[in-house]
C-alpha cells in the first residue's frame, strides 16, 4: 500500500478572498466545494496528479497568531521574472515579511491573511515544478521527518542532512516537499497542513493503521464525523488521510 501528497489545506478567515489571491498568484483555476471551502488547481488539471499539489482553503474563525510551520515556495525562471512576480504579488495584496531571513537571494512575503511564502531566485532544481517550487515544513529533526514521510508516502527521498530533507513524487514531477531544521517549537495547530490520499482500490483504514505503526498519532481537531482521518506526524504536525481516489 502507499499514499501520496495531493494537496495542502490552508486555514483562512475568508476562504473566498484568499482563494482569489492564490489563484492569481499561481495562475490556477478556482472553485467552491461547499460554503467555507475554496479549491485551487491548475487549468485543465485532472485531479489527482503528481504534476501539482493542489490547495484547499478552509474557513476558520480563529486568526493567525504565529509564524506558520508550513509554507509555499514559488519558482521563477529569471531575475526579471522574480522581480515581476514580486511586484505583481504585492499589487494583489502581499506584503514583505521578516521571519529572520537576513540578507538572502529570495524574497519573503505574506499573503493577505499573513501566511508567509517565498519567491525564490531562479534555481535549476525547480525548472520543471510549475509555479509552486516546494511545500516547506519547519521541523526539529529533518532525518526523522525523512524517515517517517519517506515511508508514509511513495515519494522519493532525494537528499537528507542534519539541516534539511527533500522529497519528490516518485513520478519525478511537480513540487518538492522539504523539511528545514528550525529552533522554533510547535505551539498551536498548523494553519497549513498536508493532505494525503491512498490510491484507488487501497483500504483507507489499513493505510491509517500503517501510518500509526510508523509513528503517527490520532488527533481530534473537532472534525466530527468526516470521511477523512486526522493524524499528526512524530513532531505533532497535523495531516489528513483522505479517501482513496
Amino acid at each position: 500500500m502507499a499514499t501520496r501528497l495531493v494537496q495542502i489545506a490552508m486555514n483562512a478567515r475568508d476562504d473566498s478572498a484568499l482563494g482569489r489571491f492564490w489563484a492569481e498568484a499561481l495562475g490556477w483555476t478556482i472553485s467552491s466545494e461547499e460554503p467555507g471551502v475554496t479549491n485551487l488547481e491548475p487549468e485543465g488539471f485532472a485531479y489527482p496528479d503528481p504534476i501539482a499539489v493542489c490547495i484547499d482553503i478552509i474557513a476558520v474563525p480563529e486568526p493567525k497568531t504565529v509564524k506558520n510551520r508550513v509554507h509555499v515556495d514559488l519558482a521563477t525562471t529569471s531575475a526579471a521574472h522574480q522581480a515581476d512576480l514580486i511586484a505583481r504579488l504585492q499589487a494583489l495584496g502581499a506584503t514583505p515579511a521578516d521571519v529572520g531571513q537576513g540578507d538572502v537571494s529570495w524574497t519573503v512575503l505574506a499573503d493577505p491573511e499573513g501566511n508567509e511564502f517565498c519567491v525564490l531566485e531562479p534555481r535549476s532544481i525547480y525548472q520543471d515544478t510549475g509555479p509552486m517550487a516546494a511545500v516547506v515544513a519547519d521541523c526539529a529533526d529533518p532525518r526523522a521527518m525523512a524517515r517517517f514521510w519517506g515511508e508514509a508516502m511513495d515519494w522519493t527521498v532525494h537528499e537528507v542532512t542534519d539541516d534539511h530533507a527533500v522529497l519528490r513524487s516518485a513520478k519525478g514531477a511537480g513540487p518538492y516537499l522539504e523539511f528545514l531544521r528550525t529552533p522554533d517549537v510547535k505551539a498551536v495547530k498548523n494553519r497549513v497542513h498536508l493532505d494525503l490520499r491512498p490510491y484507488p482500490g487501497d483500504d483507507q483504514a489499513a493505510e491509517v493503521a500503517r501510518l500509526r505503526a510508523l509513528g503517527a498519532s490520532d488527533i481530534d481537531l473537532g472534525q466530527g464525523d468526516v470521511p477523512w482521518t486526522c493524524l499528526v506526524d512524530p513532531e505533532g504536525n497535523e495531516f489528513c488521510v483522505l479517501t482513496p481516489r
